[in-house]
């Protein structure tokens, strides 16, 4: 058994060089820059893919050794499969982040109608608001600024922030702005307010549903952590997965795992909320056409 031990852990060891030799191979390859953008800067692009590389190599190691210690061939398939699945099936969706989008919009918005009330003109008062705007939005609104500071049309200007922003709420703030770019009027700091209003309501609302659905996903993880450890200690003790070893039983465990890994996906596919479509912007214009 120590050999085949030794066999495995050195078996581990090649596959994870291979491993990462190919993704150093593929990285040097490459001769075209990586973009970066406001929700994927270079270096954290470049740190989740190093750990995503490590966490492969890492995983199939372990596969191969409980593949030799064990006999169990599909700790190989299995092991990788939950490492880089789990994380993603048991995790919060990204309602969080679009909460604080939310709430950015509303203090710029807030921030905006107190400018406009003080009489200052709408192109200036977005220009004054750059400095204070909160950071989840700050991308999208120094690229008003700078389209405003370029001399483009203000419409066209508020409609590509529409679409930079790329959410109904944000189409919702954009109109207002278009429509007082086009009458040039003075009760737009009023309506501002109110659509800041509007907006902490909705903030409020999703969070009420977030904290309804976060405890069916915590039941989820519970459920399958003690599943997972329970699997691992009968894997090297128990006779009751003993028919597992056999190839047979080996084809029937990955399908059950698979199984139940569509459903966790199907929960979380569940809890993520359709966004509602568009008013304002080219997206908006496709939908009506």
């Amino acid at each position: 058994m120590n050999l085949a031990v030794l066999s495995g852990v050195f078996g581990a060891m090649v596959v994870a060089g291979l491993v990462g030799s190919g993704w150093a191979l593929v990285g040097r390859a490459s001769g075209e820059p990586v973009r970066r953008t406001p929700w994927q800067p270079l270096g954290l692009t470049r740190r989740l893919a190093r750990r995503t590389v490590l966490q492969l190599a890492a995983s199939i190691a372990v596969g191969l050794v409980l593949a030799v210690v064990t006999g169990w061939l599909v700790a190989v398939l299995i092991v990788p499969a939950a490492v880089l699945g789990l994380p993603y099936l048991l995790s919060d969706p990204p309602a969080a982040a679009t909460i604080r989008r939310l709430e950015a919009m509303e203090e710029w918005t807030r921030s905006l109608a107190g400018v406009l009330g003080a009489g200052v003109g709408l192109e200036q008062a977005i220009g004054a608001t750059l400095r204070s705007t909160p950071e989840a939005i700050r991308p999208e609104v120094a690229r008003l600024v700078a389209r405003l500071r370029a001399r483009w049309d203000t419409e066209v200007a508020l409609r590509a922030f529409a679409d930079d922003l790329d959410d109904v709420t944000g189409d919702l703030i954009a109109a207002n702005l278009i429509l007082a770019a086009r009458r040039r009027s003075r009760s737009l700091a009023g309506t501002l307010q109110a659509v800041a209003e509007s907006v902490s309501e909705d903030v409020a609302s999703r969070r009420r549903v977030e904290a309804g659905r976060a405890k069916p996903r915590g039941s989820a993880r519970l459920v399958t952590m003690f599943s997972a450890g329970v699997l691992v200690v009968l894997a090297f003790t128990g006779d009751y997965v003993a028919p597992y070893r056999t190839p047979l039983g080996q084809l029937l465990l990955v399908v059950l795992l698979a199984a139940y890994a569509a459903g966790l996906a199907w929960m979380r596919k569940m809890a993520e909320a359709k966004p509602p479509p568009r008013i304002v912007g080219a997206a908006a214009r496709a939908g009506a056409s």
